[in-house]
């Protein structure tokens, strides 16, 4: 089906969020969790499925949440449709602070792949599933599992990143990269991983034991501070509880008495 042409604006500086505008009857598909706030006249409903396909049958949706389940994401997706007789606006953030940016399918080739954390919301119409890795080794090794998620339409489809989002154009070059700084990348490009220098930067470079390829031409998404980094840091950095076993504090009440 025709996906729904959605109007759609990135606000914010520092932590960015997404405010989609419905006309009447338009419905936009979201992440379980990701509303920040509604309009009065927009109804909503967590499905299994994306709506891409209206005549699916039971067990094709189950199929498909199925694979989500795989990719490490919520059973279900939240449909927001505008059930009013006047524009309507919804907005959408992501779970960390960072970047958004909106990305119109019909003008890169009707599909991308990304990450599994990255997809926010999209165009009713855009079909969201998952593709696997195609060789053992980045499954293995590259950061994100063996599994990917995919966005195929002509819609509107809009992802969040760590920090912020660079944006790399490849003409038939090869990009290395953190394997937790992909975001995204368009069809025409190869991923793939490789060791990260040799042996000893490997061990003691800081950098990991491999780091993503990205080879052919089309268009490539960073993140400039991933999830993984993020939490990391944080841990790293939290006050700890006298005695000799410095075991971090366990929950956010704990470090505030402490401060």
């Amino acid at each position: 089906m025709a996906s729904h042409d959605i109007d759609y604006e990135v606000l914010g500086e520092g932590v960015q969020f997404a405010e989609i505008t419905l006309d009447p009857g338009e419905t936009v598909i979201a992440e379980a969790g990701a509303m920040v706030y509604m309009d009065d006249g927009i109804s909503w409903e967590a499905k299994m499925g994306d709506g891409s396909k209206p005549n699916e049958g039971m067990m094709g949706k189950l199929f498909s949440a199925g694979k989500r389940m795989l990719a490490g994401e919520s059973l279900f997706l939240t449909h927001f449709t505008n059930a009013a007789a006047s524009r309507k606006t919804v907005g959408f953030a992501g779970n960390i602070p960072g970047s958004i940016v909106g990305i119109d399918l019909s003008k890169i080739g009707g599909a991308i792949t990304c990450q599994r954390d990255a997809f926010l919301c999209a165009a009713k119409g855009t079909q969201i599933t998952v593709t696997f890795t195609k060789r053992l080794g980045s499954g293995f090794f590259g950061g994100e599992g063996f599994i990917l998620q995919r966005a195929i339409g002509d819609g509107k489809f809009i992802v969040h990143a760590g920090g912020k989002v660079i944006k790399k154009q490849l003409r038939g070059e090869t990009l290395r990269v953190d394997t937790g700084c992909l975001v995204a990348f368009t069809d025409g490009i190869d991923y793939d991983i490789a060791p990260a220098g040799n042996v000893g930067s490997m061990l003691f470079g800081g950098e990991g034991l491999f780091v993503t390829t990205l080879s052919g031409t089309g268009t490539v998404l960073l993140q400039s501070c991933p999830a993984s980094r993020m939490s990391q840091s944080l841990l790293k950095n939290l006050p700890s509880q006298g005695g000799s076993g410095n075991r971090p504090i366990g929950n956010l009440g704990d470090i505030i008495n402490k401060l």
